[in-house]
């Protein structure tokens, strides 16, 4: 009874909008003390700041920096902080890489010293849910920033964690920031509140693998590669096909935690796929 009841209360949860879920995790994260940012050199002119929040990456450059995600409002200070700890070069660029409030947040401070520009989903999904800052630069499928030489270029590729993810390539260095649709500190969250899919997010992760790199840049947990990638994909692969048999033999929305083993994937329902559970079930019922 008590699983079920905390099945019930999430799903009711997921029916909020994502930036009031944000909200209440950054409410609840504030009532103590949150550890500081952490830099970490991906490779030469390219650093990831980790901690609370969406993973940042900043790139390098000798005309200024661009960033990807700039997490909480909160961090704002921090993250200029630590960038200002690698390089001089002031920030330029921001390019977002979905809409949650733990990528975005620092939008409205940024945007002052920075242009910011994401998928144009971002922005609907931003203007909708009331959220500070949205981008004033958006594009349908591609966009590049080209400074200092360097070469940045945002590709969407599909729906996936919601309808507006956007991956971004530095190709001089091989790597790819891929945002939410890449985690390795647990399972996927399907926000299908805004446009998420979890079927669709397969083919969007085949995409992200065609791409000529060797580093990937997750949202969430440590720095990855094409082959920690691949098995993220096949684990999702594994974790719908297990949830359709469940549904086929009878697994109830309110029971269907308990009936999708997911272990020895080191993976657990009761994470973020919980969170998706409401849209989950009824996606892979239709299947």
């Amino acid at each position: 009874m008590r699983k079920r009841l905390l099945v019930v209360t999430i799903a009711a949860i997921v029916g909020m909008s994502a930036a009031a879920v944000d909200g209440l995790t950054q409410r609840g994260r504030g009532r103590g003390q949150a550890p500081p940012l952490d830099v970490r050199e991906v490779t030469d002119g390219l650093y990831v700041i980790v901690g609370s929040g969406g993973n940042v990456s900043a790139r390098v450059t000798s005309e200024g920096v661009i960033l990807i995600d700039d997490k909480f409002e909160r961090n704002y200070d921090e993250i200029i902080e630590r960038i200002q700890g690698v390089t001089s070069q002031p920030v330029k660029y921001v390019i977002n890489t979905h809409n949650h409030g733990d990528h975005v947040g620092g939008n409205a401070r940024i945007g002052a010293i920075a242009q910011v520009m994401a998928h144009e989903n971002v922005r609907a999904n931003m203007l909708r849910a009331d959220q500070a800052g949205p981008p004033a630069i958006v594009y349908t499928d591609t966009a590049t920033v080209h400074l200092g030489g360097v070469e940045a270029r945002a590709i969407h590729l599909g729906r996936g964690h919601t309808n507006g993810d956007s991956v971004v390539y530095f190709p001089d260095l091989r790597v790819v920031h891929a945002g939410d649709l890449f985690v390795t500190d647990g399972t996927p969250f399907v926000d299908y509140g805004n446009g998420g899919g979890a079927t669709e997010w397969l083919d969007t992760l085949d995409r992200i693998a065609e791409i000529d790199a060797d580093t990937v840049i997750t949202g969430h947990g440590d720095v990855g590669d094409m082959v920690t990638l691949r098995e993220f994909r096949q684990k999702f692969e594994t974790a719908q096909s297990r949830t359709r048999a469940a549904i086929r033999s009878g697994a109830t929305k309110e029971n269907l935690a308990e009936r999708v083993q997911l272990d020895d994937l080191g993976w657990a329902f009761e994470g973020r796929l919980l969170r998706s559970l409401d849209g989950f079930y009824d996606e892979m019922a239709q299947q």
